[in-house]
């Protein structure tokens, strides 16, 4: 008989993590931040599957999750160079855990959209390509929906906790900022912009005091959010 799901919850939940992925060359260009995530895997449980929000997959009305076994690589930018464009990710999809999680939004009242062949977008494939270089383990994306705002979106992260218990890691991927005109033409190790250190340091205060009001309301309350 398959355990039921109390037994399966008694291991240790994994962490949920946010990693900012830049530019798609992190995934070529040496910097502290591909650096830091190469040696992430090393301080994380090891899990059984990934789930991944990208920043770069968005859908309207109602999060998509993907069904894809075999998902491809998606190269979603231009302007590159070749080399970037011939990294292939392959790791394997996780249909199984994502009808699970459309099973968990349906359960909390989130209408959920399923797509067969969704891929990773480089959203995904960046990071994981640095955390998990070896691709052995299972991956599957979840969108996010355009226009709801910060509280819409923690009701998605909040419907899925369970699989944290399962060996499921869940990974919000994007960037803290993305004001692509002012980053254009710098520097890897330029020197951040003063709006940015400000709106870093804001958002890092409000999570070290777990100011959760603060956070859902940040497009009002944080400096140079918009």
């Amino acid at each position: 008989m398959a355990p039921s799901f109390q037994s399966r919850c008694t291991m240790s939940p994994l962490p949920t993590i946010f990693v900012s992925h830049g530019s798609p060359m992190l995934a070529l260009q040496d910097s502290p931040a591909r650096r830091f995530l190469q040696g992430l895997a090393e301080s994380l449980p090891r899990p059984k599957a990934i789930v991944v929000f990208s920043a770069h997959w968005e859908t309207i009305g109602a999060p998509e999750v993907s069904l894809a076994e075999q998902p491809a690589t998606i190269h979603d930018f231009g302007g590159f160079p070749k080399a970037l464009f011939d990294i292939q990710y392959h790791a394997a999809g996780a249909p199984e855990i994502a009808e699970q999680a459309a099973a968990l939004f349906e359960a909390a009242g989130i209408p959920v959209g399923r797509s067969a062949q969704r891929g990773l977008d480089h959203g995904c494939w960046v990071p994981l390509s640095l955390i998990y270089p070896e691709a052995e383990v299972p991956v599957m994306q979840i969108s996010l929906v355009r226009g709801a705002g910060a509280a819409a979106h923690e009701m998605l992260g909040r419907a899925l906790a369970q699989l944290r218990h399962e060996g499921v890691l869940v990974i919000g991927s994007g960037s803290l900022t993305h004001n692509l005109y002012e980053f254009r033409g710098q520097a890897v190790d330029a020197p951040a912009p003063a709006w940015v250190r400000e709106f870093e340091v804001w958002m890092r205060e409000r999570l070290e005091a777990g100011d959760h009001d603060a956070l859902l309301d940040y497009r009002k309350r944080a400096p140079s959010a918009v």
